[in-house]
């Protein structure tokens, strides 16, 4: 018996079945999609504001580029110094300047970053100095998707603070509003106690912002 010859009416009535079959199991599929969706949307509401408010922090180490997700951030280089010049401005401090050299990239939308943290191993954070405007700083450029854009960062700091250090990059606060579950890249700096002791012993007279990194 030849193919030929298998009866014509049965495959013909099975193909509608087999079509609302896989129609109900597509729907099946975006019905799924869709309350898993809405499950995650209804768990944004469990989030009380200050759980909202709070970082998704991704971790790295100087010289690795850490990917946060709308931006990725590098800390090329550290130093400390007596006094910086920024433009024609030069400003001193009986403490130490701690100078970050840092890169960023965003793999889509242009952004800027914000002035970030300094947290030491303590627990204790430090803002970035504003003795240094932010337009001598990274903060200033936008950051481009495609390219790393390289600039400094600069944190009045007691020499207590240097060891185990870490610097957190974030984007900025806009107004009143608080984007919920924000991204930040915690970066250690990679400070160990000779290099606290070295940075802090023999700090640059003078650290010139206007030079490029």
């Amino acid at each position: 018996m030849t193919t030929t010859e298998l009866p014509a009416s049965p495959p013909v009535r099975r193909a509608p079945e087999r079509r609302r079959g896989r129609a109900a199991a597509g729907l099946h599929v975006v019905v799924g999609l869709a309350l898993a969706a809405g499950a995650i949307w209804v768990q944004s509401f469990d989030l009380t504001g200050d759980e909202q408010a709070m970082p998704l922090t991704y971790v790295g180490a100087k010289g690795e580029d850490v990917d946060a997700g709308r931006f990725s951030v590098r800390v090329d280089k550290v130093s400390t110094a007596k006094a910086v010049k920024a433009l024609d401005d030069t400003v001193a401090t009986d403490q130490l300047f701690l100078v970050v050299d840092a890169a960023a990239t965003s793999p889509r939308t242009p952004l800027h970053l914000g002035m970030p943290t300094l947290l030491t191993a303590d627990g204790r954070r430090f803002a970035a100095t504003d003795k240094v405007n932010k337009d001598s700083t990274l903060a200033y450029y936008w950051i481009q998707p495609g390219w790393w854009s390289k600039g400094r960062f600069v944190f009045e700091v007691p020499a207590s603070a240097l060891p185990g250090a870490q610097a957190v990059f974030g984007l900025p606060v806009a107004g009143l509003y608080t984007e919920p579950l924000p991204p930040e890249a915690q970066i250690d700096l990679g400070i160990d106690d000779a290099t606290a002791e070295r940075l802090s012993s023999a700090p640059a007279e003078i650290f010139d912002l206007n030079e490029k990194p």
